[in-house]
């Protein structure tokens, strides 16, 4: 049995959301952030030294690291699903977007978090910020034109990685004017798996 060590309102939701499309029978342990500074519980550092979330255990293993996780589980429970082919074109690309998600376009989404927290103080931080979003989000919403998936035809691992940074910023109000990654996280939203996993992992406000 898979147990995925779930935070609410973190990326562990993704994890569910894969599993969920993948098939696959698991089980939940659920932490709640601590309501005065958000962050995850000390009893998280149990299960692994970082405390973070996601965290899953499957054989005897323990897994962290939401791109590690969906790699592992692709790879061991996709059967040919979920990842293109290695000998495949598209092998590259979702390469790229899997790295990309966390690499790349987590990076304004953070600093726009916590640049709001500093008030009056982070104001000349504005406009680099700004940059960065166009830069990142345009180049998304210009790759993703008015595909369904970042990679070939068929949901993969990396649309799985790519909605949680999307779905951070439109929680911070960034996606106004990036229409196909509007439409594009709508639809993700709407997959019968996406809300299998946000019914069995509990209150998301990120998905709004």
């Amino acid at each position: 049995m898979i147990t995925v060590h779930h935070l609410n309102n973190s990326r562990s939701q993704r994890i569910l959301w894969l599993l969920e499309e993948l098939g696959l029978d698991y089980e939940i342990v659920s932490y709640q952030r601590d309501t005065t500074s958000n962050l995850a519980p000390e009893s998280l550092k149990q299960v692994h030294p970082l405390g973070k979330s996601p965290v899953i255990t499957d054989d005897n293993r323990t897994v962290a690291e939401s791109g590690a996780i969906v790699e592992y589980l692709v790879r061991k429970y996709g059967r040919d699903r979920m990842m293109p082919d290695e000998e495949s074109p598209e092998f590259v690309s979702y390469l790229h977007w899997m790295h990309y998600a966390e690499g790349s376009a987590m990076l304004p989404v953070m600093l726009s978090l916590y640049v709001m927290r500093l008030g009056e103080a982070g104001k000349p931080l504005h406009p680099r910020i700004e940059s960065e979003v166009q830069n990142h989000f345009g180049y998304m919403n210009e790759a993703l034109g008015q595909r369904d998936f970042f990679v070939g035809d068929t949901l993969s691992g990396a649309d799985i990685q790519l909605t949680f940074p999307l779905e951070a910023a439109r929680s911070l109000g960034l996606l106004k004017g990036f229409e196909n990654l509007g439409r594009y996280l709508d639809k993700m939203h709407e997959r019968p798996a996406y809300k299998r996993g946000v019914e069995r992992g509990g209150q998301y406000d990120l998905g709004n």
